[in-house]
Protein backbone atom coordinates (compact mmCIF):
# COMPACT_ATOMS: atom_id res chain seq x y z
CA UNK A 1 0.00 0.00 0.00
CA UNK A 2 3.11 2.26 -0.72
CA UNK A 3 1.02 4.50 -3.04
CA UNK A 4 -1.74 4.77 -0.81
CA UNK A 5 -0.85 8.50 0.51
CA UNK A 6 -1.61 9.92 -2.65
CA UNK A 7 -1.36 13.77 -2.62
CA UNK A 8 -2.05 15.20 -6.32
CA UNK A 9 -1.58 18.71 -6.30
CA UNK A 10 -3.51 19.55 -9.40
CA UNK A 11 -1.15 21.96 -10.55
CA UNK A 12 -2.23 23.47 -14.07
CA UNK A 13 -0.26 22.29 -17.29
CA UNK A 14 1.26 19.45 -14.79
CA UNK A 15 1.11 15.93 -13.86
CA UNK A 16 2.40 15.90 -10.20
CA UNK A 17 2.01 13.65 -7.16
CA UNK A 18 3.36 13.25 -4.09
CA UNK A 19 3.41 10.10 -1.85
CA UNK A 20 4.59 11.73 1.89
CA UNK A 21 5.05 7.83 3.00
CA UNK A 22 5.80 5.59 0.28
CA UNK A 23 8.63 3.88 2.51
CA UNK A 24 8.22 3.39 6.06
CA UNK A 25 10.23 4.96 8.86
CA UNK A 26 12.31 1.84 9.61
CA UNK A 27 13.19 1.32 5.82
CA UNK A 28 14.01 4.89 5.57
CA UNK A 29 16.30 4.62 8.18
CA UNK A 30 18.03 1.80 6.88
CA UNK A 31 18.06 3.28 3.15
CA UNK A 32 19.17 6.40 4.29
CA UNK A 33 22.36 5.27 6.65
CA UNK A 34 23.08 2.85 3.86
CA UNK A 35 23.45 5.30 1.56
CA UNK A 36 24.96 7.72 3.19
CA UNK A 37 27.92 5.63 3.37
CA UNK A 38 28.26 3.09 -0.09
CA UNK A 39 27.90 6.31 -2.57
CA UNK A 40 30.97 7.41 -4.22
CA UNK A 41 29.63 11.36 -3.55
CA UNK A 42 31.34 13.60 -5.44
CA UNK A 43 31.37 17.52 -5.58
CA UNK A 44 30.99 19.03 -9.21
CA UNK A 45 32.18 23.04 -10.49
CA UNK A 46 28.97 24.40 -12.31
CA UNK A 47 29.57 27.68 -14.45
CA UNK A 48 27.00 30.02 -14.53
CA UNK A 49 27.56 33.84 -16.03
CA UNK A 50 31.09 33.25 -16.81
CA UNK A 51 32.08 32.58 -12.99
CA UNK A 52 32.86 28.96 -12.23
CA UNK A 53 31.85 27.35 -8.50
CA UNK A 54 31.23 23.99 -6.54
CA UNK A 55 27.97 23.04 -7.10
CA UNK A 56 26.50 23.50 -3.41
CA UNK A 57 25.76 19.40 -2.61
CA UNK A 58 27.22 16.60 -3.68
CA UNK A 59 26.25 13.92 -6.58
CA UNK A 60 26.84 10.63 -8.12
CA UNK A 61 25.02 9.06 -11.25
CA UNK A 62 24.00 5.48 -11.31
CA UNK A 63 22.49 3.53 -14.39
CA UNK A 64 21.96 0.09 -15.89
CA UNK A 65 23.64 1.38 -19.41
CA UNK A 66 26.76 3.36 -20.03
CA UNK A 67 24.78 6.65 -20.72
CA UNK A 68 25.97 9.77 -19.82
CA UNK A 69 24.30 12.59 -18.36
CA UNK A 70 24.63 16.15 -19.00
CA UNK A 71 23.12 19.41 -17.45
CA UNK A 72 24.67 22.75 -16.13
CA UNK A 73 27.92 21.93 -18.24
CA UNK A 74 28.73 18.83 -16.01
CA UNK A 75 29.04 15.45 -17.75
CA UNK A 76 28.27 12.76 -15.41
CA UNK A 77 30.02 9.32 -16.28
CA UNK A 78 27.46 6.20 -15.28
CA UNK A 79 28.55 3.74 -12.37
CA UNK A 80 26.59 0.41 -12.33
CA UNK A 81 23.32 0.38 -9.70
CA UNK A 82 24.62 -0.60 -6.00
CA UNK A 83 22.84 -3.66 -4.23
CA UNK A 84 20.60 -0.80 -2.17
CA UNK A 85 19.43 1.13 -5.40
CA UNK A 86 18.66 -1.49 -7.44
CA UNK A 87 15.84 -2.76 -4.46
CA UNK A 88 14.76 0.86 -4.55
CA UNK A 89 14.47 1.10 -8.06
CA UNK A 90 12.37 -2.31 -7.87
CA UNK A 91 10.56 -1.18 -5.33
CA UNK A 92 9.40 2.16 -7.49
CA UNK A 93 9.47 0.41 -10.91
CA UNK A 94 6.68 -2.29 -9.71
CA UNK A 95 4.78 0.56 -7.37
CA UNK A 96 4.35 2.78 -11.04
CA UNK A 97 4.79 0.04 -13.65
CA UNK A 98 7.53 2.23 -14.84
CA UNK A 99 11.18 1.26 -15.80
CA UNK A 100 13.84 3.54 -15.13
CA UNK A 101 17.51 3.34 -16.58
CA UNK A 102 19.07 5.99 -14.17
CA UNK A 103 19.43 7.85 -10.93
CA UNK A 104 20.66 10.92 -10.28
CA UNK A 105 21.43 10.93 -6.43
CA UNK A 106 22.20 14.00 -4.32
CA UNK A 107 23.39 14.35 -0.72
CA UNK A 108 22.65 18.22 0.81
CA UNK A 109 24.87 17.99 4.00
CA UNK A 110 23.08 21.14 5.58
CA UNK A 111 21.14 23.68 5.37
CA UNK A 112 23.76 26.11 2.58
CA UNK A 113 23.35 23.00 -0.03
CA UNK A 114 20.41 24.12 -2.69
CA UNK A 115 19.37 23.43 -6.01
CA UNK A 116 18.31 26.18 -7.36
CA UNK A 117 15.52 27.28 -10.32
CA UNK A 118 15.60 24.56 -12.87
CA UNK A 119 13.62 22.20 -15.21
CA UNK A 120 14.37 18.41 -15.76
CA UNK A 121 14.20 19.20 -18.91
CA UNK A 122 17.47 17.74 -20.79
CA UNK A 123 17.29 16.08 -23.91
CA UNK A 124 18.70 12.62 -22.86
CA UNK A 125 15.25 12.74 -21.13
CA UNK A 126 12.57 12.70 -24.07
CA UNK A 127 9.69 14.92 -24.88
CA UNK A 128 8.36 14.68 -21.50
CA UNK A 129 10.49 13.38 -18.90
CA UNK A 130 9.14 10.98 -16.15
CA UNK A 131 11.07 11.81 -12.66
CA UNK A 132 10.44 9.97 -9.93
CA UNK A 133 12.10 11.71 -6.54
CA UNK A 134 12.91 9.63 -3.27
CA UNK A 135 13.68 11.56 -0.08
CA UNK A 136 15.75 10.19 3.00
CA UNK A 137 16.73 12.40 5.95
CA UNK A 138 16.22 15.86 7.05
CA UNK A 139 13.11 17.60 5.48
CA UNK A 140 13.57 19.87 3.16
CA UNK A 141 11.30 22.57 1.63
CA UNK A 142 10.55 22.36 -2.37
CA UNK A 143 9.41 25.01 -4.34
CA UNK A 144 7.44 24.79 -7.65
CA UNK A 145 6.69 27.73 -9.87
CA UNK A 146 4.85 28.30 -13.40
CA UNK A 147 7.07 29.48 -15.78
CA UNK A 148 4.59 32.24 -17.20
CA UNK A 149 1.43 32.36 -14.85
CA UNK A 150 3.22 33.59 -12.02
CA UNK A 151 0.23 33.20 -9.55
CA UNK A 152 0.65 29.49 -10.22
CA UNK A 153 3.09 28.11 -7.78
CA UNK A 154 3.19 25.61 -4.45
CA UNK A 155 5.26 24.89 -1.71
CA UNK A 156 5.22 22.27 0.73
CA UNK A 157 8.39 19.61 2.76
CA UNK A 158 9.57 16.79 1.24
CA UNK A 159 9.63 14.42 3.95
CA UNK A 160 11.80 11.45 4.89
CA UNK A 161 10.85 8.48 2.92
CA UNK A 162 8.39 10.27 0.33
CA UNK A 163 8.38 10.03 -3.86
CA UNK A 164 7.17 13.22 -5.62
CA UNK A 165 6.55 12.20 -9.20
CA UNK A 166 6.60 14.42 -12.28
CA UNK A 167 5.62 13.29 -15.38
CA UNK A 168 3.68 14.86 -18.59
CA UNK A 169 4.15 18.04 -19.43
CA UNK A 170 5.52 19.69 -16.18
CA UNK A 171 8.82 20.40 -17.09
CA UNK A 172 7.57 21.75 -19.78
CA UNK A 173 6.09 24.24 -17.95
CA UNK A 174 7.49 24.12 -14.56
CA UNK A 175 10.62 25.21 -12.48
CA UNK A 176 11.66 23.56 -9.16
CA UNK A 177 14.09 24.23 -6.79
CA UNK A 178 15.37 23.65 -2.67
CA UNK A 179 16.29 26.48 -1.48
CA UNK A 180 18.96 27.33 0.81
CA UNK A 181 17.67 27.71 4.56
CA UNK A 182 19.02 29.30 7.63
CA UNK A 183 17.80 26.50 9.92
CA UNK A 184 19.62 23.95 11.27
CA UNK A 185 19.05 20.55 9.29
CA UNK A 186 20.70 17.57 9.22
CA UNK A 187 22.03 15.83 5.83
CA UNK A 188 19.28 14.79 2.92
CA UNK A 189 19.75 12.06 0.16
CA UNK A 190 17.48 12.99 -2.86
CA UNK A 191 17.51 9.95 -5.71
CA UNK A 192 16.25 10.77 -8.98
CA UNK A 193 15.56 8.02 -10.75
CA UNK A 194 15.12 8.74 -14.47
CA UNK A 195 14.70 7.06 -17.84
CA UNK A 196 17.65 8.03 -20.41
CA UNK A 197 16.84 6.11 -23.54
Amino acid sequence: MRLASEVNLNLKDADVVYYPRFFDTNEADSFFQILLKTIDWQQDFITVFGKTHPQPRLTAFYANNNKSYSYSNIKMNATPFSEELLRIKQILQNELNISFTSCLANLYRNGRDSNGWHADNEKELGKNPVIASISFGAERAFHLKHRKDKIQKAKFNLKHGSLLLMKGETQHHWLHQIPKTKKEVGKRINLTFRIIA
